[in-house]
C-alpha cells in the first residue's frame, strides 16, 4: 500500500463542489481522511476566493489509476478536462505525493512543486500527516510548514465537514 496525499479546490460554487468533491472521494478510497477545509484568495489570478482541503488516503492502485479516478471526480464537479490553467476552478484536484516516488520532470510531477509554496496545500497536509518526510526535502511536513510564511497567504478555516455527507 502507498499513502498518497490529494490538494483539492474550488472557487466556482465552491461550498457544494468541494463537499461532492469529498463524498466521491470517500466512495472511492475507503480509509481517506480530510483536513478542515480553508478559505482564502487565489493564487496566480483574481477572482472569487478558493475553498481548499487536503485528503490523504492508501492504495495498492498503480499511480495512473489514482489520476484516472481524480480527473473522474474533477469531471462530476464541472471540471472541463482542457481548461486553461490560471482560471477559476469547479474542482482542482492535484497529487502532493503519492508515496516516496520522484517524477520531477514527468506527468504528475512528484512530489507536486507546489506543495513546498503554497500554504493551501502545505498547512492542510501539515494538519493530517505532520509526520511525513517529503521525498526531496528529507523533512517532516509539519517541519516544513512550522517554518513556511503563512502569513503571505493567509488561510481561514470555514465550517465544512467533507469527512461525512
Amino acid at each position: 500500500m502507498v499513502a498518497v496525499y490529494v490538494a483539492g479546490g474550488s472557487n466556482v460554487d465552491a461550498p457544494r463542489n468541494v463537499k461532492r468533491a469529498a463524498a466521491l472521494l470517500r466512495q472511492r478510497f475507503a480509509d481517506i481522511r480530510f483536513s478542515h477545509a480553508y478559505q482564502n484568495a487565489p493564487a496566480g489570478f483574481d477572482g472569487a476566493d478558493f475553498i481548499n482541503f487536503v485528503a490523504g488516503f492508501t492504495t495498492s492502485e498503480p499511480l495512473a489509476d489514482v489520476v484516472a479516478a481524480l480527473q473522474k471526480i474533477e469531471a462530476a464537479c464541472g471540471r472541463a478536462r482542457l481548461a486553461p490553467k490560471w482560471e477559476p476552478r469547479s474542482m482542482d484536484l492535484d497529487i502532493l505525493l503519492y508515496g516516496d516516488e520522484i517524477n520531477l520532470r514527468g506527468s504528475p510531477r512528484l512530489p507536486r512543486p507546489d506543495l513546498l509554496r503554497r500554504s493551501y496545500m502545505l498547512g492542510p497536509m501539515a494538519e493530517i500527516a505532520p509526520d511525513v518526510v517529503h521525498p526531496t526535502t528529507r523533512r517532516s511536513v509539519g517541519e516544513l510548514w512550522r517554518e513556511f510564511d503563512a502569513a503571505s497567504h493567509p488561510l481561514t478555516p470555514i465550517d465544512l465537514d467533507l469527512a461525512r455527507d
